[in-house]
This record gives structure tokens, C-alpha cells and sequence, in this order.
């Protein structure tokens, strides 16, 4: 319940042995008939900062997103709502207004930075699961336990696709395998508590919306 996802992060480095010991927790998640179709890349350093660059500077450019796992064209009613609701959380905690263009630009481009963090974890899976529809579900499972994981630790995340976006300067730079699709990324480091973004605490739909009870006693 405490969990939330940190954008700002504090400069300090984030031992390999303690991001070791989250994603073997992490590996305890559920998968479909122990498949575990899931491989990690974990960068840090001047490859990390490589990404960031190429990234920033494709962005700046113009080049069109080019993520392996397919985004959605967009949401739309009460998903769109809530999309619209968590920025304007954010931005009004960050004190960018809606017609600031050059603090709504440099928002993005943090996404693109991977949010400064220390750490990015890119996961991905074998490319000969390509379709599989249950590869990708094993992924976000294992995902959402790493972020938890973290956070057991004092560490904070935050599931971030922006930072894949630019599928070749992630490959080139954290030398990816051929054989493996690029899913999603995920920042993680020292939750810096100055940040303003890290006090948001994004709402969620009532459980009367999202839960039918069917056979149960009162």
C-alpha cells in the first residue's frame, strides 16, 4: 500500500549484489507452466548514460518511436480519464502549467533519460515467443514483483516505456542479444524524498467498479 512510482532519484550509486537480490525475489513471481520466458539487462554507468543521450537526441530529432513490443494507438473513456488525471497529478506537483511547453518538453525528455536514475533493468523475452500471448502476461508478472521487491528495500522504481522507445540505442549500448525482444524498461534507485513528483500517490477506481462478486454469502 506504501508503494508508489519515484521520477526523482538521488545520485548514489545502488549495489549490484542488492539489485541481484531484487530480482531473484522478483523470479518468485507466477509464470505459466514455469516458462519463465523473462531475461534481465541491468546497466548502469556510462552505458546507461550513452542510452540516455541517444535517446534524448533521437527525440529532439524527430525520429518516430520504434518499441518492439507494440504500444496500443491510444486510450480512450475512462482509461483515457485516468491517463489525464495521473499527469495532471504530477504536473501540478512539479508545477508545470498546461501551457508551459518548455517544462511539459523537459518532463518527456526525462522519461527518455530514464528519469536520471542510476539503474535501468531492461527486460526482455525470446523472440521465438513472438505472439505468444502468455509470454508477455509472465513478463508483467515478474515486473510488477521486481518494482515491489525494490521497494521492500528501500529502493524505488518506476515501470518505464519511454526508456525503450528508441529500441536501437538501447540495443546498441546494453548490448542486447539478437534473439531476445525488448519489452519494457524499469528505473530504479535511491528515492530522492525532495522530489515533488515522488509525493504523488496516483488514485484508483473503487473496488465496487472493478470487482463482481458472484456466489458469495453477505
Amino acid at each position: 500500500m506504501g508503494r508508489r512510482s519515484i521520477r526523482g532519484y538521488k545520485p548514489d550509486a545502488v549495489p549490484m549484489a542488492l539489485v541481484r537480490e531484487v530480482i531473484a525475489l522478483a523470479m518468485r513471481a507466477p509464470s505459466s507452466l514455469n516458462t519463465q520466458p523473462w531475461n534481465f539487462t541491468v546497466v548502469s554507468g556510462a552505458a546507461l548514460d550513452a542510452i540516455r543521450q541517444g535517446n534524448t537526441e533521437r527525440n529532439l530529432a524527430g525520429v518516430p518511436s520504434s518499441r518492439e513490443f507494440t504500444a496500443s494507438e491510444g486510450y480512450e473513456g475512462a482509461h483515457r480519464e485516468r491517463q489525464i488525471g495521473v499527469a495532471k497529478q504530477l504536473f501540478a506537483a512539479m508545477d508545470i502549467a498546461r501551457d508551459d511547453k518548455v517544462k511539459r518538453k523537459e518532463w518527456v525528455l526525462r522519461g527518455f533519460r530514464q528519469f536520471d536514475a542510476p539503474v535501468s533493468i531492461i527486460v526482455t523475452y525470446d523472440k521465438i515467443l513472438k505472439g505468444n500471448d502468455i509470454a508477455p502476461f509472465d513478463c508483467g508478472a515478474v515486473i510488477n514483483a521486481l518494482v515491489n521487491a525494490a521497494w521492500s528495500r528501500g529502493l524505488g522504481c518506476v515501470i518505464n516505456s519511454q526508456g525503450i522507445m528508441q529500441s536501437p540505442v538501447v540495443r546498441e549500448h546494453a548490448q542486447i542479444p539478437d534473439d531476445q525482444l525488448i519489452m519494457m524498461c524499469v528505473a530504479m534507485g535511491w528515492p530522492d524524498d525532495s522530489f515533488p513528483a515522488n509525493a504523488v500517490v496516483s488514485e484508483r477506481k473503487p473496488i465496487e467498479k472493478a470487482v463482481t462478486f458472484i456466489g458469495f454469502d453477505e
